[in-house]
């Protein structure tokens, strides 16, 4: 089963660590929040992100399962 894998806007708080574990799926944007890279939503089931999403401070990145 595929994984998505996204950002909760209201829950990051842009300490980067998602961006400095994994620089080619994660990204931060002007407005100092992370953000998923287009085209890598589907990469939730690399085992680096999801190490990222587990180190995440604020629990903002989430994984789920899709069809």
């Amino acid at each position: 089963m595929a994984k998505k894998v996204s950002i909760d806007p209201e829950l990051c708080v842009g300490d980067a660590i998602c961006v400095d574990m994994v620089p080619d799926v994660f990204e931060m944007r002007d407005d100092g929040l992370a953000y998923v890279k287009p085209g890598m939503e589907m990469s939730g089931d690399r085992k680096d992100v999801q190490e990222a999403a587990e180190e995440c401070p604020a629990g903002a990145i989430i994984i789920e399962d899709v069809d």
